[in-house]
């Protein structure tokens, strides 16, 4: 095989519906995330007869209650991405986060990728005539469809495999 290197091209892309469905799907989860958290930190309290804890729980002010969602908003995005390279939504929509030549990205983009999810109004920037976000262009990741993917690295490491040699 000659020196080639394989890039993602427009075609591999998840679509403008998977990226919006991948969005409300992982804002919901993330919702449950945190209600799920909340919750169990009240019963484990109240369990324990720790009303302190459970009482600073729900008493907490709307600052304080924004920067849990922001954080607990961080980790699933950037402990998802990183560990499978795709979140729950994701794996629902069949669509993995990769670099450009289709590899699992480092842990340094999934960082700046995950960062700047917090730029306003990023959330809707794939929504231009290319389906790719600012997120996945700051960062230099991909978002496309997890088995077309696979069958086209598969064409391209093993071509003999469908009959063509180079």
């Amino acid at each position: 095989m000659k020196n080639k290197t394989f890039t993602i091209t427009h075609d591999l892309y998840a679509t403008q519906g998977q990226r919006f469905f991948n969005l409300i799907l992982d804002l919901l989860f993330i919702y449950v995330i945190i209600l799920s958290v909340g919750t169990s930190i009240i019963l484990i309290a109240d369990v324990a007869n720790n009303f302190s804890v459970s009482d600073w729980v729900e008493s907490m002010s709307w600052i304080t209650i924004f920067c849990y969602g922001i954080l607990i908003l961080f980790l699933y995005y950037f402990l998802t991405e990183v560990y499978f390279s795709r979140t729950l939504a994701k794996l629902v929509t069949r669509t993995v986060v990769v670099q450009k030549d289709g590899a699992k990205p480092k842990i340094k983009m999934i960082f700046i990728r995950t960062i700047c999810r917090f730029i306003p109004f990023e959330a809707l920037s794939y929504l231009g005539s290319i389906s790719r976000g600012w997120h996945d262009g700051i960062s230099g990741t991909y978002v496309v469809k997890k088995h077309k993917l696979a069958k086209n690295l598969k064409y391209f490491y093993s071509p003999e495999e469908y009959g063509r040699t180079e």
